[in-house]
């Protein structure tokens, strides 16, 4: 806290100059030489520029020879206005006693600047950039300074008069527009931006914290590209590649979203690939299709970057390439169109399609085989649970009582010979 109290400090000591300068009889001229600037609806005074303080003068507007204010008013070389309006701007001339120019004022006025609004946005996870705007047109000439921070943890003391923290200048690129940036920022860190407003009126003030996880929003993808499949009537291939602004490095990656949809119709198909390329099966025959990608941070940091320009393409509407033997190996080649003179069209290859009509990638047969184990491995858990469960219910014959059964003996036991009868 003591950091950012120092940095606005500086600060402040540079505004507050501005402002007791300002607050004088006879400001000092903030901008173009001989120009004073007021507010609307308030008490103005002007200084003639030419002569001592306290010289009687007499005061004229430009343009005419009506007396303002004659030199025994009493303000020496000052004229007061009670209450300055839109029809008092323009400019001034003052004269001295004998009638010689004692200089020339132009008065402007307006209004003293408001919070700016300020937002920031990181393209990656290195840099960041912050725009502003002003809340409220002044209509007098306006200066932004530019400053940041890196937040620390509270009540960490050994931190807070580090001067690893800040604050540092956020250099306006290019100078004196509306934007700023900061380099080399660490990605986990929590920053605070300082932009402040000033004018010939004041100074106002703009803090707003930032976390690059929750400004990043990627650039567009590049190079978007849409072509036919030879021999599929719905089918279209997408191929892109990242932003230039976006490093590549195996831990910070992005994932993708494509948006399609044929021409005329206004609702979007959208799908999430798995890399640079998508293979669109549901595209309407015949027509062409406007496809576009946008990106995001593959762990959902921030948000999804603004939509990549259309691009377009419409599915093949000729038949499927032909196999042709040649050195004991097939190659595909396109079949040609009948020419005129030819006394019968080409026959149709009789040798199967060596493409599936629905191919899966790599990751899709991986996520199946593993879905496919995972299934098997619990239908080889249930059996062995119903097996020992039957096994342990099942009845001892060494314990319980013998039953008799089909070996029985079928003569009655009191019919036996020697066996009294009972």
């Amino acid at each position: 806290m003591s950091s950012s109290c120092s940095g606005l400090s500086r600060v402040l000591v540079a505004v507050a100059t501005a402002l007791v300068s300002a607050s004088c009889p006879c400001p000092q001229a903030w901008g173009p030489p001989g120009v004073q600037y007021g507010q609307p609806g308030r008490a103005m005074t002007l200084c003639c520029p030419g002569v001592t303080a306290g010289a009687p003068v007499s005061w004229f507007r430009d343009g005419e020879t009506r007396l303002l204010q004659g030199p025994d008013s009493g303000l020496g070389h000052e004229l007061v206005l009670a209450r300055a309006e839109s029809t008092d701007e323009g400019t001034y001339i003052c004269r001295t006693l004998d009638g010689a120019l004692g200089g020339m004022v132009t008065l402007q006025l307006g209004y003293p600047p408001v919070r700016p609004v300020v937002s920031c946005r990181a393209a990656d996870y290195e840099n960041f950039s912050c725009t502003w705007s002003a809340s409220q047109v002044s209509g007098l000439p306006t200066r932004y300074l530019t400053s940041y921070r890196k937040k620390t943890v509270p009540g960490a003391d050994g931190q807070r008069m580090s001067p690893s923290t800040g604050p540092w200048p956020c250099p306006q690129d290019p100078p004196g527009a509306a934007r700023c940036v900061v380099h080399g920022a660490e990605f986990w860190s929590q920053y605070r931006i300082n932009v402040t407003e000033v004018n010939p009126l004041g100074a106002s003030t703009r803090l707003l914290d930032v976390s690059l996880q929750s400004i990043l929003r990627p650039d567009p993808p590049q190079g978007l590209r849409v072509e036919s499949v030879p021999g599929y009537p719905r089918r279209l291939h997408a191929s892109w590649t990242y932003p230039a602004s976006w490093p590549r490095q195996p831990h910070f990656l992005l994932k993708f979203r494509l948006q399609y949809r044929p021409a005329q119709h206004p609702a979007w198909s959208t799908v999430e690939p798995a890399g640079l390329e998508e293979v669109i099966t549901d595209a309407v025959a015949g027509l062409p299709h406007a496809v576009r990608v946008s990106a995001r941070d593959f762990l959902d940091a921030g948000t999804w970057s603004a939509w990549s320009p259309e691009a377009w393409g419409t599915p093949s509407t000729g038949p499927l390439p032909k196999e042709i033997p040649v050195g004991g190996q097939q190659h595909a080649q396109p079949e040609e169109e009948p020419q005129a003179d030819s006394p019968a069209p080409p026959r149709p290859s009789l040798l199967p399609d060596p493409r599936p009509l629905d191919h899966r990638d790599a990751l899709e047969q991986v996520a199946m085989l593993a879905s496919l184990g995972i299934f098997s491995f619990l239908g080889l858990v249930a059996g062995a649970l119903a097996l020992g469960l039957w096994l342990r219910l099942r009845p001892d014959e060494k314990d319980g009582p013998k039953k008799s059964g089909f070996l029985a003996p079928m003569i009655p036991v009191d019919k036996l010979p020697g066996v009294p009868n009972l």
